[in-house]
């Protein structure tokens, strides 16, 4: 008898995007990506409370004599309350209802009213007319099938991993648009790689949907350490990607209480004007034209120089420069042409931050890594305390040449679809 073949996660996600895909119809993907992740984000939350719900209403041990109603008992365990009327099973059992769009947006609602840290964040587009109730009756059914154990751990492993994949599959549906919330795992992965991030304060202040702090905790959980050991802070000024983060980082079980949003930014409003990071992970849009630079000119931050009003790379370097400890690191993504650029006093903005030492090493990337971008891109590593005998960082914006002593390392990145390398010089 032929072995009956076992799905591995990558397998059932895929499976999972392509019976969702099918079910969009005419929605577009920017839109669809908020019904489809807040239902998946529904489903951990729910998971999660029936849980503790059962061992609470067993009431053996340490839960004897508990209420299984009280949120008390849920907030004490760092889980969210759900109401009746919000619960997996109660959506599940409606799904065939016409009106289960209202269901839906009431549930969402009700969670929200219930959990402080949630209120804003969760999408209430249920009930629109473009959601046929008999494809939101369908995703829920979906969902409803994802075999997930009985632990919670489990349920949020696998759930996280459906989440984080289907925020890559919807950047790439959405293209140029879909880069502003989502940067390629490869990329992220090599970041968090060479940065180490054990503990301390890790910052993106221009966050997207929160992969640097997913990949942060997953080094930390994979090296064996205590993922209480270090703390995230971010900033995201776009409203709807703000939530995304929200939701992944709940998700995850991570605690996003200093994950911030306004819609100034960081530059006109920074959130976190008082902090000192250990790590700042980040990858802010490129070569962004209108950033206010006119608006705050002689700002504190430009120690290395007034960035040009035209362009906000060398404003986003300072900006992570000013936010590091003594003994901060950054790891950070820019437009290759920051290595070259003398426009508006760039080059000797990049020059004054070469002879103060900060830039460690350099990553060259290669080409069609980003979805919402064709410019050329290069990781940028800086320490404010940089040790070790290896000479200053490679000659910006001109080829190594021939003798140089300098390690290569060859390391192999993805943009997701293809495998691509690229090589780095410490």
């Amino acid at each position: 008898m032929a072995k009956k073949k076992t799905n591995t996660k990558e397998d059932l996600e895929t499976q999972l995007w392509k019976s969702a895909d099918k079910l969009r119809k005419n929605i577009d993907a920017a839109e669809y990506k908020h019904i489809l992740l807040g239902l998946i984000f529904l489903k951990y939350i729910s998971d999660a409370f029936e849980e503790l719900h059962e061992k609470l209403k067993a009431g053996k041990g340490e839960y004897a004599g508990a209420d299984p109603e009280d949120k008390d008992e849920y907030k004490a365990e760092n889980v969210f309350f759900v109401p009746p009327s919000a619960r997996w099973t109660f959506l599940k059992s409606h799904a065939k209802q016409p009106t289960i769009g209202k269901t839906v947006d009431d549930a969402m609602d009700a969670i929200e009213s219930e959990n402080t840290s949630l209120k804003g964040v969760l999408p209430i587009v249920y009930a629109k007319q473009n959601l046929d109730p008999t494809s939101l009756g369908g995703l829920i059914d979906l969902i409803s099938n994802i075999k997930l154990g009985d632990a919670k751990a489990r349920s949020a492993d696998l759930l996280g991993h459906v989440f984080e994949y289907f925020l890559g599959e919807f950047a790439l549906a959405e293209g140029k648009k879909g880069g502003q919330f989502y940067t390629p795992r490869s990329v992220v992965e090599l970041l968090v790689e060479m940065l180490e991030p054990y503990e301390g304060r890790v910052f993106d202040p221009c966050c997207g949907s929160g992969g640097m702090f997913v990949q942060s905790e997953k080094f930390v959980q994979d090296h064996q350490g205590k993922v209480d050991d270090i703390s995230i802070y971010g900033q995201e000024s776009n409203l709807t990607t703000w939530r995304l983060a929200k939701m992944n980082l709940a998700i995850r079980g991570i605690d996003s209480s200093q994950v911030k949003w306004n819609n100034e930014g960081s530059f006109l409003n920074d959130a976190h004007k008082d902090l000192k990071a250990d790590y700042i992970i980040a990858n802010p849009p490129f070569n962004v034209s209108d950033w206010s630079g006119d608006l705050l000119r002689g700002d504190g931050r430009w120690a290395y120089g007034e960035p040009p009003t035209g362009n906000a790379n060398f404003a986003w370097m300072q900006h992570f420069i000013y936010h590091l400890s003594l003994s901060g690191q950054a790891g950070v993504v820019l437009s290759k042409g920051a290595l070259t650029t003398k426009t508006s006093g760039e080059g000797d903005i990049r020059k004054a931050m070469v002879e103060a030492g900060l830039i460690d090493c350099i990553v060259n990337l290669p080409a069609k890594l980003f979805l919402n971008t064709q410019i050329p891109a290069a990781l940028w590593f800086m320490s404010r305390n940089r040790t070790g005998d290896h000479p200053a960082p490679i000659v910006i914006g001109t080829p190594l040449p021939k003798a140089t002593v300098y390690p290569q390392i060859c390391v192999y990145l993805s943009n997701d679809r293809n495998n691509q390398s690229t090589t780095f010089y410490p």
